[in-house]
């Protein structure tokens, strides 16, 4: 069998277009209220994900068919997982493969919905009696549901989840697994709400579930991020809510109700789109004394890359040229660019001094440390005088981080990458301990 819609997305290259103008349907591995799993025959460890022109409410207790559901829960997840893909965070999507349907890596699923909390709200007020709507969670508030329908999903505690003792694709769901589901969620909640605030929106609390990755035997985000998943206030105003809440509220199911339900899904199913775009540009300008320093600065520029930041380097010496330092520093302020200067100086640092002395914009200093005078020279970018603000950081990445940290309070974008590095390095040794442990044993 073939997929009914597997025309490719209409920005795809003419290559895309000719490989995945048609899969080839396996067996059917799963369906759910919203949505159908289909094996890909010619893609071994790959799904079809498809979705369904239904919504729901209470476990199906409603239903209703919605025209277009399908098209835009897939546009809205699939930009939600490339937006999640490209800050870092490691995912099932592999890619939109028509209107109504993604290609996915194939997953076991675990069968925990994990829900994160920003703002008291819905359920978590029946069962906490006495806490208000709008109290604000600091750090987020974490619970998780066991998915039983027949059980309305009961809530479960860590230890109900260890207890279980799932074992998914070769992998056994213990403390560690716990843990890296746990941290996970609470970094894909803060990337997501860091985006939804740029269209100035609260994302309210979210419900994710991750799977087991048949292949890799890694746990990732799986299933689907979409108008279903979360609760959503422009403007943080509940009566503004654009989420499928409106859904769950309806007194009655009339036809007009359903179009302003699906008024709502396609509103955020085309601000989501806008979550992809960078807010502001920024770039970094890296000062070098001479070209002797050139090979510590390629490793700042290559840094600002994994940020996406667009790195500038550029030679003077503030000793030897101090009018053509100047000259290059106004060129950089003069084009409204934000721009964060790093100053690669060795032996005497002039230069990070001269600039931070000169201009209103960030200044780092770098300095190449040599085992000979590094000791001496290292005091001409630390002890400054009064009025200059330079910070000094050694490490090429530390100074590229540093700098994306400062574009980050203004670019959603760079600071999704670097929450998703913390995640990442926390990830990496997590993992390292369950392996080192393995072996002690």
């Amino acid at each position: 069998p073939k997929t009914p819609h597997s025309s490719p997305m209409p920005d795809s290259s003419n290559s895309l277009i000719l490989k995945f103008l048609v899969l080839k349907l396996g067996q059917k591995l799963n369906e759910g209220k919203t949505k159908q799993i289909f094996e890909l025959v010619d893609e071994p460890g790959h799904v079809l994900v498809q979705s369904k022109d239904q919504i729901t409410a209470g476990n199906a207790v409603r239903k209703d068919q919605m025209e277009g559901k399908a098209a835009i829960a897939n546009r809205t997840t699939s930009c939600v997982f490339k937006l999640l893909q490209e800050a870092g965070i490691k995912t099932a999507f592999v890619r939109q493969q028509s209107e109504t349907a993604f290609v996915a890596a194939h997953c076991e699923m675990i069968p925990i919905e994990w829900v994160c909390r920003r703002v008291a709200t819905g359920s978590f007020l029946k069962r906490n009696p006495g806490v208000k709507e709008g109290y604000r969670f600091s750090p987020l508030k974490m619970e998780m549901f066991f998915k039983d329908d027949a059980n309305n999903d009961p809530q479960w505690s860590e230890e109900q989840l260890l207890e279980t003792k799932f074992s998914l694709a070769g992998l056994n769901i213990g403390r560690c697994e716990v843990d890296i589901m746990n941290r996970s969620t609470v970094a894909i909640f803060e990337v997501l709400e860091r985006a939804w605030a740029t269209q100035n929106c609260t994302l309210v609390d979210m419900k994710i579930e991750f799977g087991v990755n048949v292949r890799t035997k890694e746990i990732v985000l799986a299933d689907v991020i979409d108008n279903d998943s979360w609760r959503l206030w422009p403007a943080g105003d509940r009566s503004q809510q654009k989420d499928k809440q409106v859904y769950r509220d309806l007194k009655e199911v009339t036809p007009e109700a359903m179009q302003m339900v699906k008024k709502n899904f396609e509103w955020v199913s085309e601000r989501v789109k806008l979550l992809l775009e960078p807010k502001a540009c920024g770039r970094v300008v890296v000062l070098m004394g001479s070209t002797s320093d050139l090979a510590h600065c390629e490793k700042i520029r290559k840094a600002c890359g994994s940020y996406g930041i667009h790195c500038v380097l550029r030679v003077t010496s503030a000793h030897k040229g101090p009018d053509e330092t100047l000259r290059i520093k106004a060129e950089y302020e003069g084009d409204g660019v934000p721009t964060v200067f790093v100053a690669v100086a060795g032996r005497s640092n002039g230069l990070g001094p001269v600039m931070s002395g000169n201009t209103a914009y960030p200044v780092i200093n770098c300095p190449p440390i040599t085992p000979d005078w590094g000791a001496q020279d290292i005091w001409s970018s630390l002890r400054m005088p009064s009025g200059l603000g330079c910070s000094t950081v050694f490490s090429p990445d530390a100074a590229a981080q540093f700098a994306a940290q400062i574009f980050g309070l203004s670019d959603h974008l760079v600071w999704s990458k670097l929450r998703a590095s913390m995640l990442n390095t926390w990830l990496s040794l997590k993992q390292a301990d369950k392996k080192l442990q393995a072996c002690s044993l």
